[in-house]
Parts: C-alpha cells; structure tokens; sequence
C-alpha cells in the first residue's frame, strides 16, 4: 500500500535531531525523500545543548534505514544565500521539492528584564526571520511543481502569552502570520500553508535544565509562582513526544489534508485552552 506522501520530496530545517529528524523519519515512513538541513554550531547564547554533525549523520543514518533517499546540508536558516543553496541544490539532486517544514528555532527563557538584545536579535532572526527565508528559499520549487505544502512550527506560545519567554512568544506570534499571509498568496499556485502549536516536547530544547544545567524557567518560575499554572496542558501529561508533532505534520504535509490551509492547528494537550 502506498504511503501517505509517497513519492513527495520534503524539505526539513532543524533537522539534527529533536522534532527536526521526527518529522523526517515520519515522512520518510510515509514514502517520502527528504532534504535535511541543520546549523550544526555551537551558539553561546544557548542554554541548552546544540546539534551536532554527528547528530545529522543520524538523521540520514535512519532514513536511509527506511530505504529512502536523503541529502544533507549544514546551513544556517539566519542565511538566507546558503539556505537557497542547501534548497536548490536538494531539490536538483532529489528531482523537486514538494513538502516544506519550517522547524528550526531556538528558546531562550528568562524575565523580561533580563533578556537581551543578544538574546532577541538570535531568537527573532532564527524564529521568524529563518521561518520567512525558508519559504522564500523554497517556493519557488513548488510553484514549479505546481503546488505543495508548507507547515511551519510555531508553538502554544503563538497562540497565547507564556511568562519568561517573550522574544519567542513574539517570534512564534510572527509565525502565523507569516503562515497566513503566504497561505493567501500562495493559494493561486496551489500551495496550502498551515502552522503546529505544540506545548512541550521531550527534545534537548523542551527539558531545557535536563543536563544539570540552570534551568532559567524553573528559577524565574520560582519567584513568580502565579505564573506557573499558564505552562500546564489541560490532559494529564508534561510533555508530548516528538512524534505526536511529527504525526500532524504528516496529516498536513499529506492529500488529507489537501483543502486545509491557513490553519494555525494546536498540538498542545489543551494548553493554549486554559
């Protein structure tokens, strides 16, 4: 029996590992070639440990185990000329480009008095800035092919306020309405554009604090008690688990979900309802 994206070519940012390579493994089950992108540097302002070469070479490693095709590329979604250049030459190499997800981001928590330009410039340029080179670096190619899907990830915190993270609300904010604004002028070449809004997911980024590191979240959680029920998901869980993320965007990225676009779609166990 086929699969749900049989024979489509998707495109993955942040594809090293956490929800990147969920995405590509899942699409991979589904019949598709991925083009899989990371940055693949260590950035200082991170809290939180940072992908590695290793970590993409594991992303191809499990893909290829799916008997799929996949090409890998280091590029930086911040650069928008190498990012065109990992598109381009993916898309060659895999013979076109009919699936995008936009799933690079950082998170940097701390109260808004402490965060800094550093620290909103990198968030900002990575969240949304790398979200708007990703599409402008990848439509073409459907176009080309005459239509497509693109799934962006923003987050619950594109849907509502979240306390000690506000360049990423403001940065998850932006990417609906990138989402809807491309999912309007898109629509003509058919090409449908939708976003995630998970809640917290089991990735190195979402147990932020896991390693033994200072866990900013918790300290400033701890001196704005009243703040913490806002992080809570209606269903009885914490976290999510990558493939959960990665099953809807499969749906999306699939002819399921051919006449959805424009949609900002929860994947948050009801956080952004409480």
């Amino acid at each position: 029996m086929p699969g749900r994206v049989e024979g489509k070519v998707a495109l993955i940012t942040g594809a090293g590992r956490g929800q990147g390579r969920s995405h590509a493994v899942r699409l991979a089950e589904e019949g598709a070639d991925i083009i899989a992108i990371d940055v693949v540097e260590h950035i200082p302002l991170l809290p939180y440990p940072q992908p590695k070469q290793e970590d993409l070479e594991e992303t191809v490693r499990q893909v290829e185990a799916l008997d799929r095709r996949i090409v890998s590329r280091v590029a930086n979604v911040r650069d928008f000329a190498a990012l065109k250049a990992a598109a381009d030459e993916g898309a060659a190499e895999l013979g076109g480009l009919d699936i995008v997800v936009a799933n690079a981001g950082v998170a940097i928590p701390d109260t808004w008095d402490r965060i800094t330009e550093e620290n909103w410039d990198l968030t900002i340029g990575t969240n949304l800035t790398g979200v708007w080179n990703t599409i402008r670096a990848t439509a073409p190619h459907l176009i080309e092919r005459g239509g497509g899907s693109i799934v962006l990830t923003s987050s619950a915190a594109g849907l509502k306020g979240l306390p000690f993270l506000t360049s990423y609300v403001a940065a998850k904010h932006g990417v609906v309405g990138l989402m809807r604004g491309f999912a309007t002028e898109l629509s003509e070449h058919g090409i449908r554009v939708n976003s995630i809004h998970p809640t917290g997911v089991r990735t190195p980024m979402g147990e932020l604090g896991d390693d033994g590191a200072e866990n900013p979240m918790i300290a400033a959680l701890g001196a704005h008690q009243r703040l913490g029920p806002m992080l809570m998901n209606m269903l009885p869980i914490d976290v999510t688990e990558t493939r959960d993320q990665s099953n809807a965007v499969l749906f999306l990225a699939s002819d399921e979900a051919r006449y959805i676009t424009s949609v900002a779609l929860p994947v948050d166990a009801g956080n952004t309802q409480f």
